[in-house]
């Protein structure tokens, strides 16, 4: 059974080396929306594959720092990206180019890791990360799977090449989460939410 749950976030950026001239050259923004696909062949105590508002808690923390944010490619030009820190307290520094398609890319190991490293606590069983999409406007998305976030074909994604800003970091609940996050620490999910 597959159980699918909706965020929103507003961010801004610049897609280098794509086909369309405003894109590339010109920072813009949009309202993403991205969907959640958890999976699982099990039910919890509650007939739940996982209760929504476990995703709530970090998996909307992962989702929320990119609000109202710039995200910058780290290979961008090196005056640009001093300047966009310098100006906008809540920047992300990717890896990848910031398109639909390595968002999906990004979130699902992000997400999956998170998931992984959670103690689950009320009957979950084998529930694991389907599916990403991020939907950039309202006639396009990019849809993503386990094997595209791993893919041997695409750069690699390191968690520790993810940068975070000060003034997203100082918004979570927890300002280590990210640390935590990269270091294999156990999250366990509350008894309620």
């Amino acid at each position: 059974m597959i159980i699918r749950k909706e965020f929103e976030f507003e961010n801004a950026h610049i897609v280098r080396f794509c086909s369309s001239k405003r894109c590339k050259s010109s920072i813009h923004g949009h309202s993403y929306k991205v969907e959640i696909l958890l999976e699982s062949k099990y039910l919890d105590n509650a007939g739940m594959v996982y209760d929504f508002g476990l995703l709530k808690q970090e998996v909307k923390q992962i989702i929320d720092s990119f609000d109202h944010a710039i995200t910058l490619f780290k290979d961008d030009d090196q005056e640009y990206l001093e300047q966009m820190k310098k100006f906008s307290s809540r920047w992300i520094i990717l890896p990848l180019n910031v398109s639909a398609e390595n968002f999906c890319r990004i979130f699902f190991v992000l997400i999956d890791t998170l998931l992984k490293q959670t103690k689950m606590i009320n009957g979950e069983q084998g529930v694991y990360l389907k599916s990403i999409i991020v939907h950039e406007t309202k006639t396009g998305y990019a849809q993503g799977f386990k094997e595209d976030a791993y893919s041997e074909f695409l750069p690699p994604i390191k968690l520790e090449d993810i940068e975070f800003s000060k003034a997203i970091q100082e918004e979570w609940k927890d300002k280590d989460f990210y640390e935590k996050l990269k270091n294999s620490y156990t999250f366990v999910n509350p008894k309620e939410v």
